[in-house]
């Protein structure tokens, strides 16, 4: 991973409350995890989901997976710390303490 990209995932994820790197948009999600993590996202009322298209930038969907030391996308930020994916973001959705991280 170039020093660029790596400034830069860091920077988004550190001035970015909740960002989500996924495969598609919020509006258009290109897999079905990616799909899953806004449906959760917004059931726990977030309005403004910002969000990384990795689909975009080779180096990028390559760079986060590095950044984060997790080999899977979606991943989830939230104030600058690594959540997970969408089965962690579900088992914290279901037992309310995604909801809790969100509204802190």
């Amino acid at each position: 991973m170039s020093d660029d990209v790596k400034t830069w995932i860091k920077d988004t994820v550190s001035n970015t409350k909740v960002v989500l790197f996924m495969k598609g948009t919020a509006q258009f999600p290109q897999c079905g995890f990616s799909g899953r993590a806004i449906q959760i996202l917004k059931a726990c009322g977030v309005e403004n989901i910002a969000t990384v298209n990795v689909l975009d930038d080779p180096e990028v969907r390559q760079g986060i997976k590095e950044y984060s030391n997790w080999p899977t996308i979606p991943q989830l930020y939230v104030n600058g710390e690594f959540i997970g994916g969408s089965d962690i973001m579900t088992e914290m959705y279901e037992s309310g303490e995604l909801k809790a991280l969100l509204d802190a």
